[in-house]
């Protein structure tokens, strides 16, 4: 078999790969919070047949500068987030927190596992119970009175009410970040979710503003640190990658019917 046909059909394979990354991004241009992957590639293993700095001759010490290495390829080998920050969106919704910097809020799925995630489009559920988009409730806990007219969110995560009645707002809960060693090692479970592994670290809960945990914005809500433009430009090179590939594989194809034909 022609070494060449096998190395570019890794290489079509590998630009499979990066475009299902690439779509996936696009895909979440508008989920907020969303964080974009980028596919990550290694070089396959590689045929000796001749070692660098390998003698030139038996009866003298001269050496080759360079080996003889073919390589087989490549292949990927994961997709990385990039917890880079998304722009601040402007709401003005009193329950939607941005968080400036480093760090993820907290919740509970159904089991009561903890769930660690950047989108803070909250809002209240039947019991008045501060809850995610999905339905999940945060934690801590926060109970909003029904009768509040006003929610204040601070930047350090105080979650303070303003009732009929009562001249101060009176304070009914706190806001706490999670960080990770290496939030890049979070697992994604979808719904905008992380879980903790082996990779990520142990996690680190506090309030925003103290050590590395970012701060929290009021009315605003983090975008996507997805870029169109870039993902269209990494989309072209895909596409150009996949076809020099696929035009290596008829070559090869070529040379092999010409020997066919010649022999």
């Amino acid at each position: 078999m022609n070494r060449a046909l096998y190395i570019a059909k890794t290489g079509l394979e590998a630009q499979t790969f990066r475009l299902a990354a690439i779509s996936n991004n696009i895909a979440n241009a508008n989920t907020f919070a969303f964080k974009k992957g980028r596919a990550e590639f290694v070089d396959l293993m590689y045929q000796n047949v001749r070692q660098p700095g390998a003698k030139a001759t038996s009866n003298e010490d001269n050496t080759f500068p360079s080996g003889l290495q073919l390589g087989t390829g490549t292949k990927a080998v994961g997709v990385q987030k990039i917890f880079s920050q998304g722009n601040l969106m402007v709401t003005d919704n009193q329950l939607d927190v941005a968080i400036q910097g480093r760090g993820f809020f907290r919740a509970l799925d159904q089991n009561g596992n903890e769930m660690y995630f950047r989108d803070g489009s909250f809002q209240t559920n039947q019991n008045s119970d501060l809850v995610t988009s999905s339905g999940y409730l945060v934690e801590p806990a926060i109970n909003i009175p029904l009768d509040a007219t006003e929610v204040f969110i601070g930047k350090d995560g105080e979650v303070s009410v303003k009732q009929p009645g009562v001249a101060q707002p009176s304070v009914v809960g706190q806001l706490e970040l999670t960080t990770f060693p290496n939030p890049s090692g979070l697992d994604a479970i979808g719904n905008n979710f992380y879980k903790e592994s082996l990779a990520s670290g142990v996690p680190d809960n506090k309030n925003p503003g103290t050590d590395e945990a970012g701060s929290l914005l009021q009315g605003a809500l983090e975008a996507s640190n997805v870029s169109t433009v870039e993902e269209l430009v990494a989309m072209i090179e895909a596409q150009r990658t996949y076809e020099m590939n696929s035009k290596a594989i008829s070559a090869a194809d070529g040379m092999m019917k010409y020997l066919n034909n010649n022999i």
